[in-house]
């Protein structure tokens, strides 16, 4: 209540970056926090579709199953004219560092700085994709060595399948798909 109020009546706008999804559903669909594509994409699915469970528990339900029936996709990801192939779980072109229930995807990625932080987690087997879920809540998944993070203005993920992907939430769509950060495009109260 007190600090909302202090920030309505004293706080600053600040610019922050908003992300530019194209694709066969979204044609320049804007979005804040980031563009996903693999097995987080179809956990969300199958979340989404949960008839009895819902919020957190409806995740972890669906990420069991799009984890027990993944395999892996060979992605092409194209960061800023730059293209990366390699076989996995899921590439994420994020704003901000949190997607899902506060899983910290991107511990380095920053509203206001005109870049998407892109994390590539490659094939590993079932058991240590599981552990790396667990360290989704801290960010140190990222020292593992199959997870890469790039960073660019423009990410295009394609694969060699049909894959779903997630734009803030919204999965009813396949890859191809392009992220384009727009640097200050929103202006927030802080």
């Amino acid at each position: 209540g007190a600090e909302l109020a202090e920030v309505l009546l004293h706080g600053e706008p600040r610019p922050v970056d908003t992300v530019e999804v194209t694709s066969a559903v979204h044609d320049r669909t804007v979005v804040l926090g980031s563009v996903y594509a693999g097995v987080d994409a179809l956990a969300n699915r199958h979340a989404n579709h949960a008839r009895l469970l819902r919020g957190a528990a409806s995740y972890y339900a669906g990420a069991v199953r799009a984890v027990a029936g993944w395999r892996a996709a060979g992605y092409r990801v194209t960061v800023d004219g730059e293209e990366h192939a390699f076989s996995g779980y899921t590439v994420v072109a994020a704003n901000s560092g949190y997607y899902g229930f506060n899983r910290l995807v991107a511990p380095s990625a920053r509203v206001d700085d005109g870049l998407l932080d892109v994390v590539m987690i490659a094939d590993a087997p079932r058991r240590l994709f599981f552990a790396l879920m667990n360290e989704l809540s801290t960010g140190a998944h990222v020292h593992r060595p199959q997870v890469r993070v790039l960073r660019g203005r423009e990410v295009r993920i394609e694969a060699d399948r049909a894959i779903p992907y997630g734009a803030d939430g919204e999965v009813e769509a396949v890859v191809p798909v392009t992220a384009k950060v727009l640097p200050g495009a929103l202006r927030v109260l802080c």
